[in-house]
């Protein structure tokens, strides 16, 4: 199959082109398509003249190409409907009647130039259906967040997420507007399953299933609560779609010089403990590092419950009921990794019998509260 891309440097056409890269390479093989597919890439920068050759080859064609933030007003004309006729008079010529998508904006339903140039080119695409026979499959697209979205061009989410990386400032004009937002992966989601015959009509109309209607100031609140989580060590709710999302769109604005941040070590003689992750609802995660001969722990938890995963060096760990002097004993080795659950009501402590330091991942059922720490010195 022959995939023509027109707008393939935008936003959506990157994210669609490497979709159907990993399909066409057969890194992606729950997509449903065949591996054969051969990628027509055109953009602005693309030798004219190749926009013959991929009309004449195309099997499916995606026109991405638009525009949405011109010098002048009349480029969105030129740019939106004069590519979208002159793609579809060169596929006429060819006598290619392929199926052809076409990337329109809810926004064709506004009177302002950039809603008149959309309209007129979903305007375009439904005459040359009746005249050709092809299909023609128009996408209103809301408002599209996600990887590389530009940031001060047409998404307010891209240049929030890109400032607020970079302790920039933002302009909000009204923390209740709503948004109507969809995002990339679902886009091309929904595009993957256009090229499949697939397509979610809805009446004259094609549209992306999944979609979140957000207000203004909480995702400006949710972005600076991202930022601040490298403070606090928290992590979102990421069972939230919407959040999952918007925190993925948020790390991906970050400046190549800022990926990594420091943790706090309380480090002492004996070695080290450094908070990684905690959460309100899923726990804390630690690494902590012992030195030769080191025991740590000889206390117990009422409800708190960990596990613990060594994953360099060697130890044993030591369990002993509070009310029992029967002790239970399991070696621990970062050449055999297993999980080992600490349960409430044993008291319980790991040494490291290696030469070398050894390191333990860490996982407790809640963070830890200083006023109410749940954890009860005992020996072993």
């Amino acid at each position: 199959m022959n995939v023509l891309i027109t707008g393939a440097k935008g936003f959506i056409g990157r994210n669609l082109a490497a979709c159907l890269k990993n399909i066409r390479d057969g890194k992606d093989i729950g997509s449903g398509l065949s591996a054969d597919i051969t990628i027509f890439e055109y953009d602005i920068d693309t030798e004219p003249g190749l926009l013959d050759e991929y009309c004449t080859r195309a099997d499916f064609v995606f026109n991405l190409a638009g525009v949405n933030r011109p010098k002048d007003e009349s480029e969105f004309m030129s740019g939106n409907f004069g590519f979208a006729s002159l793609l579809l008079d060169t596929l006429k010529r060819h006598g290619n009647a392929c199926p052809i998508m076409l990337s329109s904006s809810t926004q064709a339903e506004l009177d302002n130039p950039y809603g008149r140039s959309k309209k007129a080119g979903e305007e375009l695409f439904f005459r040359y259906a009746s005249e050709t026979g092809s299909k023609v499959l128009v996408y209103r697209f809301p408002n599209v967040f996600g990887k590389w979205c530009r940031p001060n061009y047409n998404s307010a989410v891209a240049t929030f997420c890109h400032n607020i990386a970079r302790d920039l400032p933002i302009t909000v004009n009204d923390r209740d507007a709503v948004l109507r937002l969809a995002y990339i992966d679902d886009v091309t989601a929904e595009l993957i399953r256009a090229l499949k015959g697939e397509e979610t009509r809805a009446g004259r109309f094609c549209e992306v299933p999944i979609t979140h209607t957000v207000r203004l100031g909480e995702i400006v609140d949710m972005l600076y609560f991202f930022k601040k989580c490298r403070e606090t060590r928290e992590v979102p709710d990421l069972e939230n779609a919407f959040v999952r999302k918007l925190y993925a769109t948020y790390l991906s604005n970050l400046p190549g010089d800022r990926f990594s941040y420091p943790l706090r070590m309380n480090a002492d003689q004996r070695g080290s403990f450094t908070e990684m992750i905690r959460t309100p609802d899923r726990g804390q995660f630690s690494v902590n590092i012992s030195k030769p001969g080191i025991v740590k722990g000889n206390h117990w938890h009422h409800t708190k419950n960990e596990k613990f995963l060594v994953v360099s060096g060697k130890g044993i760990i030591r369990f002993r009921s509070v009310y029992n002097t029967e002790i239970y004993e399991y070696n621990v080795s970062g050449e055999k990794l297993e999980v080992v659950d600490i349960p409430p009501g044993y008291t319980h402590n790991i040494e490291n019998i290696g030469t070398s330091d050894m390191v333990t991942l860490m996982w407790a059922s809640e963070p830890f509260n200083p006023d109410r720490p749940d954890t009860y010195y005992l020996e072993v």
